[in-house]
């Protein structure tokens, strides 16, 4: 039983169960993409489920196989050193059936999925693969992050819509990545002392003499993709105003922080988290005025 117990640990440790902002950042998106469909979300709720538990397993993927492709630098990073398998405390057979068990729920969405979906899914697997090594030979690899890591919203809205092309859900997905890259800059704050000792590339590095100019960039033109893209979806006048209100608080938040102090960057990094729950919020709401 206590082997057992601690089999149970490492697989939490490895897979980030222990740390669930990772799993919401990826859950999100599918929503609003099941949002803007012209199907009330409580009729389909039972897609909401199966995208969390699938968000939750290829998370939990993405986290074992970006420590596998960088285990060689995560033990010289002082925050990610304790890492497991940066560390060599689990088995090669451990690391495969935490990856075996983390893949089968990651993949319980494509069984409800429609054949178009299904399609984007498996279209997305080589941007997750190769997104470990983006570091090593791009400054953007917080572009390629957001690419894949809001593949939710086109997955999520075309789950329930014919495949035809939708710019409105083309502009918000957009939005999506510039988000993305705004939230991930602040986390890679926390490593940007050991990265460049590594030689490891990111936006943090590059915009390191005017960063919080460029966070207030990407937030805006965040805010602006999405605001076009609610409008072209009948969005009433209370949605976009409260939609600017988020905003306003997630760019005072990019603001304040204390770069140079990776605790204010991790705090800063979560925000976009409630942020981002707060927008799930909104276009539900959205969503039920709509259908």
């Amino acid at each position: 039983m206590h082997k057992l117990y601690l089999n149970f640990k490492k697989f939490v440790s490895v897979s980030r169960y222990n740390k669930p902002h990772g799993i919401l950042l990826l859950f999100y998106p599918c929503i609003w993409g099941i949002s803007f469909s012209d199907k009330n979300i409580l009729e389909v709720f039972y897609l909401c489920i199966i995208f969390f538990l699938g968000s939750c397993g290829m998370r939990a993927v993405g986290c074992i196989w970006n420590d596998i492709s960088d285990k060689k630098f995560d033990i010289l990073v002082d925050r990610t050193k304790k890492r497991l398998i940066a560390k060599g405390a689990i088995s090669t057979g451990e690391t495969f059936l935490f990856i075996i068990i983390n893949l089968l729920l990651g993949m319980l969405p494509i069984f409800f999925l429609n054949k178009f979906s299904i399609v984007l899914c498996l279209i997305v697997i080589p941007l997750v693969i190769t997104y470990p090594y983006m570091k090593r030979i791009t400054w953007w690899p917080q572009l390629w992050l957001g690419i894949n890591f809001n593949w939710g919203v086109l997955i999520g809205f075309y789950s329930l819509t014919e495949p035809s092309f939708n710019i409105a859900v083309v502009i918000f997905y957009l939005g999506c990545i510039f988000l993305t890259i705004a939230y991930d800059t602040i986390y890679g704050f926390q490593d940007i002392k050991d990265d460049l000792k590594l030689g490891i590339k990111s936006t943090a590095i590059k915009f390191k003499d005017f960063p919080k100019l460029f966070l207030v960039f990407n937030y805006i033109i965040c805010f602006l993709c999405w605001t076009i893209s609610l409008y072209l979806f009948n969005a009433s006048i209370l949605i976009l105003f409260l939609l600017a209100v988020f905003f306003s608080l997630i760019i005072t938040n990019s603001v304040a922080i204390q770069l140079e102090n990776p605790l204010s960057c991790e705090k800063s990094f979560k925000k976009n988290s409630y942020f981002s729950l707060a927008v799930t919020l909104l276009l539900i709401y959205n969503n039920f005025l709509n259908t």
